[in-house]
């Protein structure tokens, strides 16, 4: 009777144990399926504020504090725009002083707990650029997707598309620069954005659904005088533009792809976000199997999608080693395996999604000079 009891219990330990496995999979999933937007990634530290002066801002010691370049430092209610590191202020040794460039609404105290965005301005085109624009509904599978248009007279468009834990803000750092060129933009709000109609499942998919609102940006932009069309995606924005480039029915009419940080294996950088996380090692495989259960994610190495990162347009990749979400190795494998159609331009010592921040002015140099033959 003593065996029978034993091994019963033995058998309700497993499954409890098992379970606990598998909600705790389930949990780390949510570090990407339900990533919300406007919100750091699990990758990206908060940081305390020591302290502020005219122009100066005195923040925790950490390697995301020591970036180069511009960046968006967000808080609860706050966002203020941060320019590079200063090395002559005077500092405690846990600290870091950068240039406060400006604080573009709420206020930044002493204790405070931020984090680093790529995003440089906040709102709209024209509350945060002073830019004309118009606010259009894209007809969507799933309903209306709201986009900004900022018109311009060259023939061929530039659909721009956030990506994970992002929003349409996230293309404000380079619709100035493209504007400047008379190039048209339609920056797109996709399925699960604020305004745009919700996911079915209420969950992200890494762009294998999502792909069809930025297919149905082309064939808007294409019904309203463009010519063709080149996609500009940053994170799961750029696995979507890779995705609408091979899937679409227009597809004859994208000239080219511009991809920041693209995230071409979702299996890895849901583990990196799960691990950011703090998840076990053990349960990472949980958490993608997962995924997979949830959201219908196809394996990385389905054979049905491996065509979908083999570019058949000309292609620009903007990322480098500093990326903990999405591998920068891939991009240089897909490099070297297509060095007629894909230009990689490496970027030191930026996070995922923040090519430009690292430095704006080699970043828009080096996307003029890809742009010039196809606008």
């Amino acid at each position: 009777m003593r065996t029978v009891t034993a091994t019963a219990a033995a058998v309700t330990a497993a499954l409890a144990t098992g379970v606990a496995s598998v909600a705790a999979g389930r949990l780390a999933s949510d570090a990407a399926l339900k990533a919300p937007p406007g919100r750091p990634l699990p990758t990206e530290p908060r940081l305390t504020v020591h302290g502020t002066a005219a122009g100066q801002i005195t923040l925790t010691r950490h390697l995301a504090a020591l970036r180069p370049g511009r960046y968006g430092l967000a808080g609860d209610g706050s966002h203020a725009v941060l320019g590079p590191v200063l090395d002559t202020a005077e500092h405690g040794a846990d600290t870091v002083v950068r240039r406060l460039e400006r604080v573009t609404h709420g206020t930044l105290a002493t204790g405070d707990r931020a984090w680093f965005t790529p995003n440089l301005y906040v709102g709209n085109p024209g509350t945060a650029l002073d830019l004309e624009y118009a606010d259009v509904e894209v007809p969507g599978e799933l309903g209306p997707l709201p986009a900004w248009f900022l018109p311009g007279a060259r023939p061929t468009w530039i659909v721009a598309v956030h990506g994970l834990a992002a929003t349409r803000e996230h293309a404000l750092n380079l619709i100035a620069p493209l504007h400047r060129r008379n190039v048209p933009v339609l920056a797109l709000a996709y399925r699960g954005d604020v305004g745009a109609p919700p996911s079915p499942d209420g969950l992200h998919h890494f762009g294998e659904t999502e792909w069809r609102d930025v297919d149905a940006a082309v064939r808007y932009a294409l019904d309203h005088g463009a010519r063709q069309v080149v996609l500009l995606g940053w994170s799961t924005g750029a696995t979507m533009a890779l995705r609408t480039a091979a899937l679409s029915g227009v597809r004859e009419r994208i000239a080219g792809l511009v991809l920041d940080s693209p995230v071409l294996s979702w299996e890895t950088t849901l583990r990196a976000l799960a691990a950011a996380r703090r998840t076990p090692g053990a349960l990472l495989p949980l958490a993608v199997r997962a995924a997979q259960g949830r959201a219908g994610l196809h394996a990385d190495r389905d054979t049905g999608t491996a065509g979908l990162h083999r570019p058949a347009v000309p292609t620009l990749i903007f990322h480098g080693p500093g990326d903990e979400v999405a591998p920068w190795r891939l991009s240089r494998r897909l490099a070297d395996t297509h060095p007629r159609l894909v230009a990689l331009h490496t970027v030191r010592d930026a996070p995922h999604g923040a090519m430009w921040n690292a430095d704006p002015a080699d970043y828009e140099e080096t996307l003029r000079r890809f742009m010039t033959p196809l606008v």
